[in-house]
């Protein structure tokens, strides 16, 4: 190939690239931030605690970061699963309405129902663990629908069953430290057509990403895909899952130990920000 032909070849490679970085950009700039939340200290207004026993998690969620379980601390949200050395009463209730055995785990988990509930748009956090890779760990950042009949039950409309229509499930990120460290699952949880009946393997992916550092996990509704991202790049699509979720969606974060798994001392993840983008 001839110096010319090689010259019209880069040109035209540089203004392909370069067309391509503007249509991202160009894309970027139509999301605007709706909520934000960066932590500077608690918000009642954003954010409250969520207390129930589901999953046969072991530990107890407690309120108001009793045993340090919430803290908001030099600008970031921590979140604690906390051995206290002895088993204490636990009010946390299944959906059967039986009690939580007594524990000697505690932990936080809080929601933004009723607070911050968005339909599609594109959820992000950032966020990192202290530690990752053992057995009974179980931090996620997720969404439920805003009609989840489970507690709190604060409006009359919130009398659908999990993962019916109206209690979807999105899991942005799950750290199953049983599986191992540096790995963590997004999903869609795909109703069978019945409360309590939900496939949790059919619309999953296991992605690997160095869990103690920062990183920036999303999802976007992008047209009717559910687009999975970590630090803005792409790493899952669900054909057809924006589709299949379409109603408002409040945002949890907690940290629970499953399997019968032990621990000693804490396990932290720390939060360094939430918001949700609407696309205009």
């Amino acid at each position: 190939m001839n110096l010319v032909k090689v010259w019209s070849h880069c040109v035209i490679a540089i203004v392909l690239l370069g067309g391509s970085i503007s249509s991202a950009a160009a894309d970027e700039n139509r999301w605007h931030v709706d909520f934000m939340d960066d932590f500077t200290g608690f918000n009642p207004d954003n954010w409250q605690d969520q207390i129930l026993w589901v999953n046969d998690e072991t530990q107890c969620y407690v309120r108001d970061g009793a045993y340090n379980t919430r803290e908001v601390s030099d600008g970031t949200l921590k979140l604690r699963l906390v051995n206290i050395g002895e088993e204490i009463p636990c009010d946390n209730m299944n959906k059967r309405g039986e009690r939580h055995p007594d524990s000697r785990y505690v932990a936080a988990r809080i929601a933004s129902k009723n607070r911050k509930e968005f339909s599609q748009g594109r959820w992000t956090a950032r966020l990192r663990l202290h530690g990752n890779g053992q057995a009974g760990m179980f931090p996620a950042w997720w969404l439920l629908g805003a009609r989840n009949n489970e507690p709190p039950v604060q409006e009359e409309d919130e009398n659908i069953c999990w993962p019916m229509p109206g209690s979807g499930e999105i899991d942005i990120f799950e750290h199953y430290g049983s599986n191992g460290a540096d790995h963590f699952a997004a999903r869609m949880i795909k109703h069978l057509g019945n409360c309590d009946g939900g496939d949790w393997e059919s619309a999953s992916k296991v992605i690997d990403a160095g869990l103690d550092a920062y990183h920036e996990y999303s999802v976007e509704w992008a047209g009717d895909d559910l687009l999975f991202r970590v630090d803005g790049e792409e790493v899952y699509r669900i054909p057809r899952g924006g589709a299949e979720i379409q109603e408002p969606l409040f945002a949890i974060l907690n940290y629970a130990l499953i399997s019968g798994g032990t621990m000693e001392g804490e396990w932290v993840m720390e939060v360094d920000w939430v918001k949700h983008e609407y696309r205009k």
